[in-house]
């Protein structure tokens, strides 16, 4: 499973020009779910979102957690993360999850991540969403849960 994180002021995702989930600081993290992923990397992938330090201490040292700051989460699905860009020209889905197991391993995410926090936000898992974000920093990372969780 993959997570590309972005620290936030602000985001949201609007479907159909309707805004259908909105954070303020927090965490907008993209999801793609790759071929193989289960309940390990899910559960992985969410202790690292809510565990990851990216947030600013009292000095101003990203040394404080989503867990720790309170700020919001706004999950959305994306599963042109797990393309295969390693060579030619056009990207190859041989890597992503079907598209049910993709829901589903997604749908498992926001269940976890509301059980363990609020607020949780979230897109339309295969919706064409739109969104918006003002990236704080910029602080962008990647984060991967391999098959071994």
């Amino acid at each position: 499973m993959i997570a590309l994180i972005q620290r936030v002021a602000e985001a949201r995702v609007d479907v159909d020009g309707q805004t259908i989930g909105r954070i303020g600081p927090g965490l907008l993290a993209l999801i793609g779910v790759q071929r193989g992923d289960g309940e390990a990397q899910t559960r992985r992938l969410l202790d690292r979102l809510l565990g990851y330090r990216v947030f600013g201490d009292a000095d101003g040292k990203m040394n404080l957690s989503l867990t720790q700051t309170g700020g919001g989460l706004l999950l959305v699905s994306q599963f042109t993360l797990a393309a295969d860009t390693r060579s030619g020209m056009r990207p190859g889905f041989s890597t992503a999850a079907a598209p049910g197991d993709g829901e589903h391993w997604f749908n498992r995410l926001v269940e976890l991540a509301k059980e363990h926090h609020s607020p949780v936000e979230i897109g339309r898992f295969g919706a064409h969403m739109k969104v918006s974000l003002v990236n704080d920093g910029p602080v962008t990372f990647w984060l991967e849960t391999n098959n071994n969780a």
